[in-house]
């Protein structure tokens, strides 16, 4: 906090802020200025009506709230008034010739961060607000600006040289954060997706440049296109996605980090989908990855007591194989290095898809019979190529780098350079164990799966159970939740003028209509959870019996809202 408010008060005195009556969306059912982000409604440039009130994700235009079409509160849906408000806003203008110098010279940003950043340039760039009338937030530094906080984007920007300086200091190098952002051979490199595109291009050079203390820019900014769900963009506003502690309920890590990389939209949006996903995890993983490192480890514990061969003169087909090795190892790291991703891990899986053909070709377990060393030789190669993937996986896989790792008994410690160093003969090597499971579910299985994470039972003792706080409620909103099949939201009066979200399981059960208005027994002393996105704060009660129709637990009267279950 200290370092942004600085930042601005040196920006402020080398003449780049000034003040100006602005007109804001101010929510009269909130009683409060909404933040841009809080303002939904349609883009003025393209349509799209998810636009918010900094940015579109439609056309990735920035926008201004009052300009948009049919506003609403993102909160509470009541359309804002416009009230004159003064705010601190910083001159962006001014850096647009050395902004277009710095895109035009940096080679390494990728084509999509370019072209879209010199585009808003040439449409010509408007001063930005700097402050908001929010409570919560850095406050201003400037004179005059009490109770005005800084917009999050003009503070969030400026948290990588913040971390920095933190880092250090927290080890006793009070200095050291400098070597990062003023020595000129230091580059910093930043992951997004495009929507961030003139967050990180525009808005944070711009600031660096401002405080005229020669400050690195960003070196690169590795773009995204957008990954979507079911053909719209994850969203944790707008509760579109898969969450990461209901993913890894349901299948390793691993197994979401490859897929993720493995379908990266860097050139064009991608969809997720679950058939995606089993291809991935069944076909590459398990068949080809997986396949070629367990019939090799295997093969070594069979033929040789799982010991690595000595292969003698190897062939010229055997050389010939390395060599090709090779050539996709430093292909993958070249691609490494140019933050292709993607196209690295394809290069990981090609590695592995020419070892599996190579002992296809070899047949060891023929050979074995009739000329022990040319088995010998084969499963040396083998053994070589695996031992290259565990290093090459372990940026994208590291659990599954270090399981390998461990079979092979090497040591944890990993180095790049480690890919092209062969394991000598005579290495022990221990008891081949697979390192994927195929899944055999379908997509409809899986989501299924997802959304039974949510109302998993738990048996709870009668001492657990008296602490539970049971009270009557009143459902006075029901919506559906996007993508679940079979999850509403519920807005549930708990009394006390109190009312809490709670997510079930029970739209194939009851339709929104139907629920409105219902008393309702609810758990109340839950501790809150994220849900498809959405806060559940508390629990419904429910019976289902063996014939799979269920009831909701209610009074056989009406009661008072908030009354206690005893």
């Amino acid at each position: 906090m200290n370092l942004v408010r600085e930042v601005w008060k040196k920006i402020d005195e080398n003449g780049y802020v000034f003040t100006q009556e602005a007109e804001l969306p101010f929510c009269p059912k909130c009683d409060r200025f909404l933040p841009d982000r809080f303002v939904e409604g349609k883009c003025p440039f393209c349509g799209y009506e998810g636009a918010r009130g900094d940015q579109c994700d439609g056309c990735g235009r920035l926008l201004e709230p009052v300009k948009l079409i049919e506003p609403q509160c993102a909160i509470c849906g009541t359309k804002p008034k416009v009230r004159a408000v003064t705010h601190w806003y910083f001159d962006l203008p001014k850096f647009t010739d050395q902004l277009l110098a710095y895109i035009g010279s940096n080679r390494q940003l990728p084509d999509n961060a370019r072209n879209f950043s010199v585009n808003l340039l040439k449409e010509g760039l408007k001063p930005r607000p700097i402050t908001r009338d929010t409570k919560w937030g850095i406050p201003a530094p400037f004179k005059g600006s009490d109770g005005k906080t800084i917009y999050g984007w003009f503070e969030n920007v400026l948290g990588y040289v913040s971390a920095t300086l933190e880092y250090f200091e927290n080890r006793g190098q009070t200095d050291k954060w400098k070597d990062y952002w003023f020595e000129k051979d230091a580059r910093t490199l930043y992951f997004i997706g495009k929507d961030n595109v003139p967050f990180h291009t525009l808005f944070l050079p711009a600031l660096l440049l401002a405080t005229h203390e020669g400050y690195n820019l960003p070196w690169n900014v590795s773009t995204n296109e957008f990954l979507t769900f079911k053909g719209q963009k994850f969203s944790k506003s707008r509760r579109l996605g898969i969450w990461i502690d209901e993913a890894l309920q349901l299948f390793p890590a691993d197994y979401w980090r490859y897929t993720l990389i493995a379908v990266r939209p860097e050139t064009r949006d991608t969809n997720f989908t679950w058939e995606i996903f089993l291809e991935k995890v069944n076909s590459d993983l398990n068949d080809a990855l997986g396949n070629f490192v367990h019939r090799t480890l295997t093969f070594l514990n069979r033929y040789f007591d799982g010991t690595v061969p000595d292969p003698g003169k190897l062939s010229e087909d055997d050389r010939r194989i390395l060599r090709m090795a090779r050539i996709r190892i430093e292909r993958v790291g070249k691609n490494l290095e140019n933050f292709r991703l993607q196209s690295a891990l394809r290069g990981v899986i090609s590695l592995s898809r020419l070892g599996n053909k190579y002992l296809n070709d070899k047949e060891p377990w023929k050979t074995i019979k009739t000329d022990r060393h040319s088995a010998a030789r084969s499963l040396y190669i083998s053994v070589q190529i695996v031992k290259a993937i565990s290093v090459l996986i372990e940026p994208f896989t590291p659990f599954t780098s270090s399981d390998l790792r461990n079979l092979l008994n090497l040591p944890e410690n990993i180095r790049w350079e480690d890919a092209l160093t062969p394991i000598p003969p005579n290495h022990k090597i221990k008891e081949a164990k697979p390192l994927f499971h195929k899944i055999e579910a379908s997509e409809e299985e899986i989501q299924d799966m997802l959304e039974k994470t949510v109302s998993a039972s738990e048996t709870v003792s009668f001492d657990e159970f008296s602490k539970m706080d049971l009270r009557i409620g009143k459902i006075v909103k029901v919506e559906p939740i996007p993508g679940a099949k079979k999850l509403l939201k519920l807005t549930i009066d708990i009394g006390s003028n109190q009312q809490r979200n709670a997510v079930a399981g029970i739209a194939e059960y009851y339709s929104p209509k139907e629920l409105e208005g219902k008393q309702v027994a609810v758990m109340t002393n839950l501790s809150p959870r994220k849900v498809f996105g959405v806060n559940s704060e508390v629990m419904i009660l429910a019976a289902l019996d063996r014939k799979n129709t269920l009831a909701l637990i209610q009074p056989d009267k009406s009661v008072e809202t908030g009354s206690k279950i005893t």
